[in-house]
């Protein structure tokens, strides 16, 4: 297993900077699996995406995976870091599928990600820090992050949590919670 970092954060905390400065930190070859797709009519999407765009370095390798993670992160060759940016679109990007569904595709990115040979970097966004959403899919959403984030930092060494502009090594700071068998 290679090393496996977690970077999450609050919108626009600079968790995505952090994880390509810990990208670069590898020493390998870089590939940036974006888990967005691209959305011509939706100009303020596509300018976020070009934000993003505009900071990797010219020789990174990117990855437009909305949907397959897991096979993505199987495939990877162990002189890589791959950086997952972001953990919470994925999931919004399989928020149709049924209960039973979800719980095997995480099931499924969980083993992948104690597996892969290559170093990877998560960004993953914290939705749950306020008011419960009021509609359904929001607090699906929340509940389906939160619950990924939990488990798969479990496994992370180390965490980080970028807030207000700072980094905070969680893994150092904190204490891990022993794991649930109950998540979602």
């Amino acid at each position: 297993m290679g090393k496996v970092i977690l970077v999450t954060g609050p919108a626009r905390s600079g968790k995505s900077e952090w994880a390509e400065t810990l990208a670069i930190q590898s020493g390998k070859t870089v590939v940036y699996v974006a888990t967005a797709t691209e959305n011509p009519a939706d100009t303020e999407w596509q300018k976020r995406i070009q934000e993003h765009q505009k900071r990797r370095p010219s020789d990174w390798l990117t990855l437009l995976v909305p949907v397959q993670l897991s096979d993505t992160l199987a495939d990877a060759k162990p002189n890589t870091c791959l950086l997952v940016d972001s953990l919470g679109t994925w999931v919004a990007n399989l928020l149709e599928q049924d209960q039973d569904t979800w719980k095997n595709t995480q099931a499924e990115f969980l083993e992948t990600v104690e597996l892969v040979a290559a170093d990877l970097v998560f960004v993953a966004e914290e939705t749950g820090w306020g008011v419960i959403p009021a509609y359904p899919l929001g607090r699906l959403f929340r509940d389906r992050l939160g619950s990924l984030i939990r488990q798969l930092g479990a496994i992370c060494q180390p965490v980080y949590l970028v807030t207000g502009g700072h980094v905070l090594n969680l893994s150092v700071l904190g204490t891990p919670l022993p794991s649930s068998q109950n998540l979602i």
